[in-house]
């Protein structure tokens, strides 16, 4: 099977990816979720002529001249509206967000007053409805506040609340299931034996699809062994997983048993090996409507794979856009012509207050996730891509 693009890797995989079907969850619950329905206003915001300030509650008219003094015959802090009416030289004592009485169509602020008793000395005139949040201000009953698609953040919960919605329908989130595979596996904080590695790329992956939306499901290692790794398959099946990725042994070793093992179960082969570094022996198949994706074993291969094909796929599944943040910044070192694979290289780049500037890595080996880590971006190198100097552009795909 020869060398697949990478633009027509990812197109096939997010072939047919929509997102998952609507879900009522609790609002304390949909913290990052993606609205499947719009959402409109269950009430009015402000109900009610509103206080925009504490102070005091009085016509505009009776302060039109100032200095003036004005009665004090009552309160109105937020939740306790005065019942009575602001008549001729009346006041009334609010705070910011309660009802405005009847008959006053202004706030003084508390700092332009002296207050006196029952009565009240006005030290500066105010403007007819000034201070005043009129009823509706925010929206109204039925007004359309959030469009389907929309990420559930905190300002847009924060609005949903203030629109009275105690629940709200939004797109289930994928579930990815992620098996390890390999002898030298041990799970983090493991003694570690002759020959044993800790298994890190589990973690990140399962990190990577949580902030993509999905749920993931870490079910450990697989040895190196048929029953072993059909048993993971099966139970990420049971599970009801949208997505299986395994971590290495999709490769041609002797030992790399996975897509045997798949194949025995089932999956429909779309596609194995793709004209990229790092990251080579990525494969990608159906069971039946699940989708499996065959990570390779290294660290920052496994990574790269996962940001480039993964993470646009649950993030269609999830009901987001899968676009991913590319953008231009200048070299600050010379790079070498590229060959016959599009290559990432991890980099990091710099703002320049606005003039952003691009240095990779001098080592690029895909087993080093102390780079990858410090990497904020990779530059992206298209096949046979000629020499480039310093000071020339060059495409970045960001990873924060």
């Amino acid at each position: 099977m020869s060398l697949l693009p990478v633009d027509e890797a990812l197109a096939r995989m997010l072939d047919g990816a929509a997102p998952k079907r609507a879900e009522m969850v609790a609002l304390a619950d949909a913290g990052g979720r993606v609205l499947a329905a719009p959402v409109a206003a269950l009430r009015t915001q402000p109900p009610f002529p509103a206080s925009a300030m504490d102070g005091y509650a009085v016509r505009a008219e009776d302060v039109a001249a100032v200095p003036a003094r004005l009665r004090v015959i009552g309160e109105a802090p937020a939740g306790a509206p005065f019942a009575g009416t602001v008549g001729p030289g009346d006041a009334v004592r609010i705070f910011t967000g309660a009802p405005v009485p009847e008959g006053a169509d202004a706030v003084l602020i508390q700092e332009n007053t002296k207050r006196d008793g029952a009565h009240v000395e006005v030290l500066e005139s105010v403007a007819r409805g000034r201070n005043i949040r009129r009823a509706g201000l925010d929206f109204e009953h039925g007004e359309p506040l959030l469009p389907a698609g929309r990420v559930l953040d905190p300002a847009a919960l924060s609005l949903v609340a203030a629109a009275n919605h105690a629940t709200v329908s939004v797109v289930e989130r994928p579930l990815v299931a992620v098996i390890a595979t390999g002898d030298e596996l041990v799970a983090p904080g493991s003694n570690l034996g002759p020959g044993q590695i800790v298994a890190s790329n589990a973690t990140g992956v399962a990190a990577l699809a949580r902030e993509a939306g999905a749920e993931a499901l870490d079910l450990g290692i697989a040895r190196d062994e048929r029953p072993a790794i059909a048993a993971k398959v099966r139970d990420a099946l049971a599970a009801g997983a949208d997505v299986i990725v395994t971590l290495g042994g999709a490769s041609v070793g002797d030992h790399d048993l996975v897509h045997e093992v798949l194949a025995g179960e089932g999956m429909q082969l779309d596609f194995w090996k793709i004209a990229m570094r790092p990251g080579k022996p990525l494969m990608f198949g159906r069971l039946g409507a699940t989708r499996v994706i065959g990570l390779p074993g290294n660290p920052v291969s496994s990574m790269v794979c996962s940001v480039l094909f993964l993470k646009p796929l649950l993030l269609s599944l999830a009901g987001r856009p899968p676009a991913q943040t590319i953008r231009e910044a200048r070299l600050t070192a010379p790079m070498p012509e590229n060959d016959t694979r599009q290559d990432y290289v991890r980099a990091a780049i710099v703002e320049n207050g606005g003039d952003p500037s691009v240095t990779p890595f001098v080592t690029q080996d895909s087993s080093m996730l102390k780079v990858f880590a410090e990497a904020n971006g990779l530059i992206i190198r298209p096949p046979f891509a000629p020499p480039a100097a310093a000071g020339e552009t060059v495409k970045v795909l960001m990873l924060r």
